[in-house]
C-alpha cells in the first residue's frame, strides 16, 4: 500500500481539501485494514522548501496522526508531485516485491495521480481507494473555478480509464 501525502499542509495548513476529514477517515480504515493482513505499508511525505508549504521543519510537513507510519514502515520523501521521481520508491517496492499497489492519498489531481500513471509506466498495476483521496477546487484557466467534486470526479475516471482500478472504499478491497 502507498499513502501519498496524508499530510497536515492538507487538513491544518495552507491547502485545505475539500473532505479531507472523510479522506482521512476512510485512509484510516484502510491502513487499520492493511496492518491486520500483514500488507506492506509505504507512507509517502511531500517535503518542500523551507519558510514554505510543506517546509520539512515546519507543521505542515507532519503526517496526520490517524495514519502516521509505525515503526518498521517504509517512509519516502519527495519533492515532486510524482513519488517514484527523484525517490528510492521503486527500488523500496521491488525489494518488497509485489507488483500490485493500493494507492490512497492527497491531492488527487495533482500528486496521486502522477505516481499512479507512472506506477503503470514502472510495471505496477495500482487500485486507487477513492473514499481515501480528495483535492481542492481550481482557478478554470478559461475563467471561473473547477470545484473540488468535479475535479475529484475527472481525475477518477481519468485514472480508472487506464492507469488504475479505481474502488469506492476499503471495503471493495477487504
Amino acid at each position: 500500500m502507498v499513502l501519498i501525502d496524508i499530510q497536515a499542509e492538507y487538513t491544518a495548513g495552507a491547502l485545505p481539501l475539500a473532505g479531507v476529514d472523510a479522506a482521512v477517515a476512510e485512509a484510516a480504515r484502510l491502513l487499520e485494514l492493511a496492518r491486520r493482513r500483514g500488507v506492506p505499508v509505504v507512507h509517502v511525505a511531500h517535503h518542500g522548501t523551507p519558510g514554505g508549504l510543506f517546509d520539512p521543519e515546519g507543521p505542515g510537513s507532519a503526517f496526520v496522526p490517524a495514519v502516521a507510519p509505525l515503526d518498521g514502515e517504509v517512509v519516502v520523501t519527495k519533492g515532486l508531485p510524482n513519488s517514484f521521481a527523484g525517490t528510492h520508491l521503486h527500488d523500496r517496492l521491488k525489494a518488497i516485491g509485489r507488483p500490485e499497489l493500493i494507492i490512497a492519498g492527497f491531492m488527487t489531481h495533482m500528486c496521486v495521480s502522477a505516481t499512479a500513471r507512472a506506477a503503470l509506466d514502472l510495471g505496477y498495476r495500482s487500485t486507487l481507494v477513492a473514499a481515501a483521496t480528495a483535492t481542492r477546487d481550481l482557478p478554470d484557466p478559461l475563467g471561473g473555478v473547477i470545484t473540488a467534486a468535479e475535479l475529484q470526479r475527472a481525475e477518477l475516471a481519468a485514472l480508472g480509464d487506464r492507469y488504475a482500478v479505481v474502488v469506492g472504499n476499503h471495503r471493495a478491497w477487504g
